[in-house]
């Protein structure tokens, strides 16, 4: 790896244009909608026996568990390294470094090593939340800090178990975020200044939160940001434009963590949570008289279905997904009723524990706890396994950051390394 000092004279040198997001980039967590489907095409079907072809590998990022973002040949991620958390940039082409920038000091929490937030990139600007809760905007050309705040100090946020996690969501000028405190635990930022356009103030948010990432949304003409809070707080939503609370569900939380981001199509929401505690909702949100109501439609206790921290994703109307605590159990739900179609106990080419999930051109990725990285066709009458193999050099913690699939490449971190695959069909 490039040294800091290098890597500043490098980011000195760089062109101080804003980059521009193509349509196969992957700009923050869970892609360019938040919503882990990549628009890529023409991507291979079906990998070779030993995986597709490896591009490069680079080491030196950092401890940590978040996954990383993509724009205009660019890299971006987060790492722990002598006692700061960093964020830095990275040629697409070949990994190398082009700048390093610490953000906020390590924050000691379970399963420790580093950042889990993937940087959010808007409008030539970054940002991305610490452990401890500091989000920072920071310059995608040379790594400046613009602003920060924190959750704790700032807004009466806690620290829990595995610190704060969230990749926060950029709409236009605003930047959310979730201190998860009573009287913010959603809070509208400005994008170029920082400054508290507005808060969330929620009777009991369920105390910590901070795992989840918010979506937007929009049902009957009202737009809203919706995420999970802490036991007590539930799934919630919140008016996008005033902040205030507009509906609120907690059947299927738990009181350890609640992870993985809310699927919202039309007036339907998809909610999952794990620790055997939780479960899975369909609810129907009906708008009434400046509030929304929420109708459940659909309940699963977890020991029927929950979702551990690795995501779902919806194709064609049908919700992909790990099932179980835990485990990554594939599994399918028909959306419109809370169906599920099938579930998978065993079958080829599968992982052991939590799978991160993605989908591109007709393909669901899953990638274990344990390393193994699983194809899957999108189909919903039954489970087709496609392809499968371990991921090279594992770290030997647990392998857990989501995929990012951009520009015919698959980026998958663990730990200090990255690895990127090349997945374009050369036909």
């Amino acid at each position: 790896m490039l040294s800091i000092a290098v890597a500043t004279l490098m980011a000195s040198l760089m062109p101080s244009a804003e980059l521009t997001v193509k349509p196969s980039d992957w700009p923050q967590f869970r892609g360019p909608h938040r919503d882990a489907i990549s628009p890529d095409t023409g991507l291979l079907q079906q990998w070779p026996e030993n995986g597709p072809k490896k591009l490069w590998t680079i080491s030196g990022i950092g401890g940590g568990y978040s996954t990383v973002s993509v724009v205009d040949g660019v890299v971006f991620g987060t790492g722990q390294k002598e006692g700061k958390e960093c964020i830095y940039a990275l040629k697409e082409s070949d990994g190398s470094l082009l700048w390093n920038t610490p953000f906020a000091d390590s924050q000691k929490v379970g399963y420790g090593d580093g950042p889990r937030s993937t940087p959010t990139y808007s409008a030539g600007k970054l940002y991305v939340v610490s452990c401890n809760g500091t989000l920072a905007c920071v310059n995608a050309t040379d790594g400046k800090v613009d602003w920060s705040v924190n959750y704790v100090s700032d807004f009466g946020g806690r620290i829990q178990s595995w610190g704060y996690s969230e990749s926060v969501l950029v709409d236009g000028n605003k930047v959310i975020g979730t201190p998860a405190s009573a009287s913010a635990a959603l809070v509208a930022f400005d994008a170029k200044t920082g400054k508290v356009i507005w808060k969330t103030a929620v009777k009991n948010p369920g105390g910590a939160s901070g795992y989840s990432s918010a979506v937007k949304a929009e049902v009957g003409g009202i737009p809203m940001y919706v995420t999970l809070l802490g036991d007590a707080g539930g799934v919630v939503g919140v008016h996008a434009k005033t902040g205030k609370l507009l509906w609120q569900y907690n059947r299927i939380m738990n009181g350890t963590a609640n992870i993985p981001s809310p699927i919202v199509s039309g007036d339907l929401v998809f909610a999952s949570t794990g620790y055997a505690q939780g479960g899975s909702a369909l609810l129907k949100l009906i708008p009434k008289a400046g509030r929304v109501e929420v109708k459940e439609l659909r309940y699963y206790p977890a020991k029927e279905l929950q979702n551990h921290h690795g995501g779902m994703v919806l194709v064609d109307g049908y919700v992909y997904m790990g099932r179980g605590h835990n485990n990554g159990l594939p599994t399918c739900v028909e959306l419109k009723t809370g169906k599920i179609t099938w579930a998978e106990d065993a079958g080829a080419f599968r992982g052991n524990g939590s799978a991160a999930i993605a989908y591109a051109d007709g393909r669901v990725y899953l990638r274990y706890q344990n390393g193994m990285m699983t194809l899957i066709a999108a189909n919903p009458k039954e489970y087709e396994p496609i392809s499968g193999f371990k991921l090279p050099e594992p770290s030997g913690k647990p392998s857990w950051p989501h995929p990012t699939i951009a520009n015919g490449k698959l980026f998958i971190r663990d730990q200090d390394k990255l690895h990127c695959f090349v997945i374009k069909n050369p036909i």
